[in-house]
This record gives C-alpha cells, structure tokens and sequence, in this order.
C-alpha cells in the first residue's frame, strides 16, 4: 500500500523549542484524537502531533480514482444513545457523523454447505437464528448476554483500570456493584471455557463461528480470548447497542473529532513524527521532524501517548525505568493483517449484498469483507468498494528479498480474490481496481512497529486488571490506545481515552465528567 494524497496541515513555529502548552498528544488515530478533543475542552492547552499527512491512523481513508477505501476499521460501535462516541459528542458540543445501523452486522459463511450466519440487531431475531444454526445452545448465549450487561454498566460508570494510584482505586471502587463482583470470577476464563460450562463444548461449529467472529475484535480465538471482553463483543451487535455504517467512509469520525479539536482552541500538527521524549524541569521535550526532515523541539508538561507500546523503547532510551523496560520487552506481538482493496461493478454482486461477511477460509486465513452501499460516498453510482482482510503473523513479511517478497504477496492476492468468488461469485474479469497490503504497507502508512494492527490481544492475562495501565511509572507520561484497557475498536480506544484524561485532570484538581 503506498500512501493517499490529501492536503497537508504542518503546523508553524521556528526549529528551536516551542513551548505552546502543558500537554502534546502522540498520535491521531482516534484515541489521540479523542484525548486531545477532551483535555482541549478542559481548557487545557494541547498539540496532538502526527507523523502522516492525515489523521485517523487504521481507521483512516486513502483514495484511488473515484474509489475511498477505509484503510482498516470499517465500522463503528458507541454511535446509539448513551454509547462513548454519542456521550463524547454531546460533551464536545459536535454533531456526530451522518451513521446507519447495520442489520444485520455481519453474515459469517462458515464453508460448510450450511446457510450463513446473520447478525440481526434486533434481540429477538438474533436469538431465533442462533438457536437454528447452533442447537441446544442458548443457556451459553444467555450466560454471555448477562457478562455483557453486567459489564456494560460497569463501563458506563467510568472505571479506571488497572489501578495505579489510590485515586484510580477509588474510581474502581466506586463503579462496582454485586453484579460485577459476581462477573469478577469469571475475569481468569476464556469464551472457550464458557462453551464448556454450558456443555456446549462439542459444538465445533459453533466453535468456529465464534472463533472468527472473536478474532476480528480480540485478535485472539475463543480458547485464548477473555470471557468477560468476549461476552461483550459477541453481543455489542444487538441494540440497545449496535454497529454502525459511517456515509462518506471512516474518516468523518476523524473528521468530526478534529473539528472538536479545533473548536476547543487545539492544534493538529500533520507531518510531526517524534522520534524522542526527554524529561526535562519536571516536564517533557518532544524532538522530531516536521515536514519530512526539519527538526523540531516541543516543551510540554505531559504527554499523552497513543502510539503502540513497542515504540516506548525508541522514544524514552534511558529515561524508561528497567523494570517496564523489561515488560515491553516480553509483551505479545499483535496482528499484521493482508487487506485486499478492489472494486467492482454492483452488477456482480448478489442481491442485498450486506455491508459486512464472513468466509472461513482456508489460505490465507478466514476473510473479513466489507461492501461499500450504494450512495455512501465510497464508489460511483453502480459500482462498489470491496474491502477483504485476513490477520497474518506480521514479522515475517519482513526481511525477504524483492522478489520472494512480491512472489508471497502475489499468492496471498490471488487466494484471496478466489475466497471472494466463493463468498460473492467475483470473477477474476470482474475487478475495476484491485490490490493488495500487507504488514510492509501498513508500517509504512501508520508508522506502527512491523505493521501492526490492532493492541495485544484480550487474552486473560493482558485483559483488564492483568493489562497495561494508562498510568505510567514516569510522572506526566500516560498512554492511552489499543493495548490500554478496554483494548480494540473505535469505541474502546474511546473509552481508553476517556479514562487516561480523566486520570490526568485529576491530578490537576479537574475533575472530568461526560
């Protein structure tokens, strides 16, 4: 994947050190940009740097011809009432981006001869065709539904976790209700085990099922994802909660977020990559580059930062203390991912084709499929976008030769066009636009370490209270993202931003309330 065109924003000021205000946000994929919405409403001064010409990080946008493709997210949950982006919104004072619900969510073809699965919004209708395709399985169905709501009230009730402070304990305390205690004891256990209490372990279609819908949210299958974050993610479909279809492509949710940014007296500073941090009189400097190759140097009193995890090495050098050196350094390589972006006459489709699928599929791994809608700004009139994705170790598309590097990349495009003639009867005659990114494209396009694309994975272990805490060991230092609790997707990035900047005003004596 080569990088888009797009206007470019890069800031003023001279080469030596600014110093514009108490805090610098790294990165402005939407957790950067939501905490540096939320700290500027606060009336804190804020500079959100980012090293791309544009924001939205793998939920960003790129362009060819009259086609935009979503780079990597491709829908958005917290949209409905009551959800982080509507209570974000309100407090912002920012109209939210022009949404459709989508119903069903994803149909997920399990490759077995049988009908695909259908994600219906409606609960009821949801129930109906689960206890039709898996049999005898709905005491586990109902034992997820009830962690789900168990947990979505804890959320709603602004937890921090992991605690590292008396104050984030109290904030912990505070959201807790019996229902959570008794949820707590599930906090050590898998999806899998759920299965297994419920008997419903022999199951190997629903296992599968479940494995490829848990993968696309956990980035872990269901003997590997935590019960608590699982239960969530396989009922966040339904209402009163929902996924949603942005009109125009994901990037008016980083659009929207920016306006707020500006709105509240912030600054977005494109093409600002920083390459070092250094603690300085009880603050930080920020250095790095602007523009390509100029230096620059910015004074701040905190920094906020949603870069992964595994840049902290690079960017602290001898200010990280040894002992969280020594945890990054054993932290779980998350995903890369292959995408397919292509386009196709309508035509070709099937009827009704949803806006999101599922095929289990052999090589190069099960495929996530996104279908841009008639009219929503993604493609012209008759014709559609079609976006295919399967998680790949990332490491190993590094290293290899020019040639056995296109040679690998050529076959995984041509087994993944034929999962699309599977799933969607797309002939190899068929495609208007088509190619492929791998984990080289995606390093190049976020500047995330071998090309990641998501956090570390909601193992039981990196989960909630076992996870890393958006309280650093160095004062003024925070992180925020998708490997901070509540972990991946627009909406837990949110909520991970929600409580690194509610944690943060309040060693100021502001307290943060949305």
């Amino acid at each position: 994947m080569t990088e888009a065109h797009g206007t470019q924003s890069q800031g003023t000021g001279s080469e030596g050190t600014e110093a514009h205000g108490p805090v610098a946000v790294l990165g402005a994929g939407i957790a950067g940009l939501t905490a540096a919405a939320l700290l500027a409403r606060a009336g804190l001064k804020v500079d959100l740097l980012e090293a791309h010409h544009q924001s939205g990080g793998c939920a960003g946008t790129f362009r060819r011809g009259p086609y935009v493709f979503d780079v990597g997210a491709t829908q958005v949950a917290g949209l409905e009432a009551g959800g982080i982006h509507a209570r974000l919104f309100a407090h912002l004072h920012q109209t939210p981006p022009a949404a459709t619900p989508l119903d069903p969510a994803c149909v997920v073809d399990l490759h077995d001869s049988q009908p695909p699965v259908q994600i219906w919004r409606d609960p009821l209708r949801w129930q109906a065709e689960r206890q039709s395709q898996f049999p005898g399985s709905e005491r586990f169905w109902q034992l997820c539904a009830w962690l789900h709501r168990t947990n979505w009230a804890f959320a709603l009730r602004d937890p921090v976790l992991p605690p590292r402070s008396l104050w984030d304990l109290g904030q912990l305390c505070g959201a807790l209700r019996p229902a959570t205690l008794i949820s707590a004891l599930a906090t050590g256990t898998t999806v899998a085990d759920l299965l297994t209490l419920c008997g419903c372990g022999h199951d190997q279609r629903l296992r599968r099922y479940l494995d490829l819908q848990l993968k696309l949210y956990s980035q872990e299958p269901a003997d590997r994802t935590a019960a608590l974050y699982g239960a969530t993610a396989l009922a966040v479909a339904q209402e009163p909660q929902g996924l949603w279809h942005l009109e125009g492509s994901m990037q008016e949710l980083s659009r929207a977020l920016e306006d707020s940014l500006a709105r509240w007296g912030g600054r977005l500073r494109l093409r600002h990559r920083a390459r070092q941090l250094e603690r300085r009189d009880g603050g930080w400097i920020v250095r790095g580059e602007k523009g390509g190759n100029t230096p620059f140097a910015l004074a701040c009193e905190a920094v906020v930062c949603t870069l992964p995890p595994q840049c902290l090495s690079d960017l602290l050098g001898e200010a990280l203390p040894a002992g969280y050196r020594q945890r990054l350094q054993h932290l779980h390589d998350p995903s890369g991912a292959l995408v397919l972006y292509g386009a196709v006459p309508r035509s070709v489709l099937p009827p009704h084709t949803p806006s999101h699928l599922q095929l289990d599929w052999p090589s190069p791994g099960p495929l996530f499929v996104s279908v841009s809608q008639e009219g929503d700004g993604r493609a012209p009139q008759g014709q559609a976008t079609v976006i295919a994705s399967v998680f790949t170790p990332a490491r190993p598309w590094f290293g290899l030769d020019e040639t056995e590097y296109q040679a690998r990349k050529a076959q995984a495009g041509t087994a993944m066009a034929a999962g699309l003639e599977q799933l969607l009867g797309i002939g190899s005659a068929d495609w208007l636009h088509r190619e492929l990114a791998t984990p080289r494209g995606f390093a190049g396009w976020t500047g995330r370490p071998w090309g990641y694309v998501g956090g570390l994975g909601q193992h039981p272990s990196r989960f909630g209270p076992f996870g890393l805490a958006s309280r650093t060991p160095l004062p003024g230092f925070w992180l925020g993202g998708d490997s901070i609790h509540p972990g991946e997707g627009t909406a837990g990035v949110s909520l991970s931003s929600l409580m690194l900047c509610r944690q943060l005003l309040a060693e100021r004596g502001e307290p943060l309330r949305i």
